[in-house]
């Protein structure tokens, strides 16, 4: 299986916060994990967030950057199209998505059509987006 991972996800394997421990788990049993490729500017913002509100160290925040950078390059990326930005627009229509929730939605999609779409799982910590991309995933099985 492979595993999307918005930046809400992603950011918990690298901080410890509530519901860190849920996503390694996911991942654990998973073939790859894959994100937007704006994930890595997003992350990289949340960790900066962290330490300037005393959440992280200065050696913690280093450590942090050092094994997400180490990472990076592991996980599958999803570039970030003028087509996926495009399709990003109307599923923010259609679900009432921030943009970059309807990116992160949009690139789930682009990579369900590379799998199939039981082979996929998506992972976010918001409520509306994983609504969304369950009625995504649902559209994609009825296609298929």
């Amino acid at each position: 299986m492979t595993v999307y991972l918005d930046a809400s996800s992603l950011v918990k394997l690298y901080v410890s916060e509530p519901g860190s421990h849920d996503v390694r788990q996911l991942l654990a049993t998973a073939r790859s994990a894959a994100t937007s490729g704006l994930t890595y500017a997003e992350a990289r913002a949340a960790f900066a967030r962290r330490f300037r509100e005393k959440g992280l160290s200065g050696r913690d925040y280093a450590m942090v950057k050092r094994d997400f950078d180490a990472d990076w390059p592991g996980y599958v990326s999803i570039d970030v199209s003028a087509a996926l930005c495009r399709s990003a627009g109307e599923l923010a229509e259609r679900h009432h998505l921030k943009s970059l929730d309807a990116i992160h939605l949009a690139s789930f999609v682009e990579l369900t059509s590379t799998t199939w779409p039981d082979d996929v799982e998506f992972s976010s910590f918001d409520t509306r987006l994983n609504r969304a991309a369950a009625s995504a995933l649902r559209s994609l099985k009825r296609v298929r």
